[in-house]
C-alpha cells in the first residue's frame, strides 16, 4: 500500500499551543509560523528587524491563532537573555521552541561575544536560547525542542575539530567548512538534549530535521558566485519552494507520532526534495564522545548548565 504523502492538513488542532520560531520572517521560518498559527497556535515570531517581523505577520493576514513578534538577534547574548526574559513574563508555558534561523557560508567574522560567526549563530545562539528557556520547556507537557540541520552535515567538511572548534583568527576557515560544522554541530545538540531529557525523566523530547534543497535567501552569501550559479541552473529539478522544504521542521515540530532524536528531510533523490519523513543522519552526528564535548564547551561558552 502507498504511504500517505504528510502535508499541512496532517498537522492537528494547536489552539492553545504555545510555540516559538527564530528567523520567522522569511523562507522556511515564515512558512512555518504561517502553519502553525492557522491551525490555532500561538506563535511568537522572532527576527532580527521587529520591522521586518511586522511585514511578514501583515503578509501572512488573518489566521486561527496569534502571531506576536519580538526582536532577537543570534549573533547577541545580551539579545538572547533579553528576549528569553520578556517572553518568560507573558507566558507560563512553551510548547515548541524551533531552532529555525541560521546563516549559510559566510565570510569569516565574528559574533557580539567573540564567537566565530556561523557556529555562534547557528549552535551557541540556539543553545543559549535553549537553556535559558529550559524551566518552561521542562514544566510544559509534552514539549519539543526542533533543530534545523542540512545535509551539508555528512559533507567531508564537516568534522568537529575540537583543538580548533571556532577557527580562530580566521585559521583553517572557509565558508564551506563553518557552515558544516555548525549543521554537524545543531545534530550533535539535539540528539544530546533528547538524550538528557530521557536520563531525566523530563517529558519533553528533541527532534532535528533538514529541508533538502529550498529556495530561499539562506544562500545570500554564495549566490554571486559562478558554481551557485551554474548549480541553481542544472540542478533545479531538485529544489523545491519554501512551503514545501519547510514541511520536516513542520512535521518535527507537530506530528503527534514524532518521537525524540529522529531526524526528518525530504524522502526524494539525495534527500533533496519530496515528503517529509525520518531520515538517517551521519555517524559523526551519533558520536557521544563529540557530542559531550560539545556541551561542555557550550556550558562553558555561554554560562548555561539545562540542570
Amino acid at each position: 500500500m502507498k504511504k500517505q504523502k504528510w502535508t499541512t492538513a496532517n498537522i492537528p488542532d494547536l489552539t492553545e499551543k504555545v510555540i516559538i520560531v527564530t528567523g520567522g520572517n522569511s523562507g522556511l521560518g515564515y512558512e512555518s509560523v504561517k502553519a502553525f498559527a492557522e491551525k490555532g497556535a500561538e506563535v511568537i515570531l522572532t527576527s532580527r528587524s521587529v520591522k521586518k517581523g511586522e511585514a511578514a505577520k501583515k503578509e501572512i493576514g488573518k489566521v486561527k491563532g496569534k502571531i506576536e513578534v519580538m526582536q532577537l538577534d543570534l549573533q547577541d547574548f545580551a539579545s538572547i537573555e533579553q528576549f528569553a526574559e520578556q517572553f518568560q513574563q507573558k507566558h507560563s508555558r512553551l510548547d515548541v521552541l524551533l531552532n529555525n534561523a541560521g546563516i549559510m557560508q559566510t565570510p569569516y567574522f565574528k559574533t557580539k561575544d567573540g564567537l566565530e560567526g556561523q557556529m555562534g549563530v547557528n549552535h551557541f545562539g540556539h543553545y543559549k536560547l535553549t537553556g535559558l528557556l529550559m524551566d518552561l520547556i521542562k514544566t510544559t507537557p509534552k514539549s519539543r525542542v526542533v533543530s534545523m540541520s542540512s545535509a551539508g552535515h555528512k559533507y567531508k567538511q564537516a568534522k568537529m575539530d575540537f583543538d580548533n572548534l571556532l577557527f580562530e583568527n580566521g585559521k583553517d576557515y572557509t565558508p564551506m567548512k563553518g557552515y558544516c560544522r555548525s549543521k554537524l554541530a545543531n545534530l550533535l545538540f539535539i540528539y544530546e538534549l533528547d538524550r538528557m531529557f530521557k536520563e531525566n525523566n523530563i517529558d519533553s523530547i528533541a527532534v532535528a530535521a533538514h529541508p533538502g534543497g529550498a529556495n530561499t535567501n539562506l544562500g545570500q552569501h554564495v549566490e554571486d558566485k559562478l558554481m551557485w550559479k551554474i548549480m541553481l541552473r542544472f540542478f533545479s529539478f531538485l529544489v523545491q519552494e519554501p512551503p514545501q522544504g519547510a514541511l520536516p521542521e513542520i512535521r518535527a515540530c507537530v506530528d503527534e507520532n514524532v518521537n525524540g532524536a529522529e531526524y526528518y528531510g525530504p524522502d526524494g533523490l539525495m534527500e533533496m526534495k519530496g515528503n517529509p519523513e525520518i531520515v538517517k543522519s551521519s555517524k559523526d552526528s551519533h558520536n557521544k564522545e563529540y557530542a559531550r564535548k560539545l556541551w561542555e564547551i557550550s556550558e562553558k561558552l555561554t554560562g548555561i548548565n539545562y540542570l
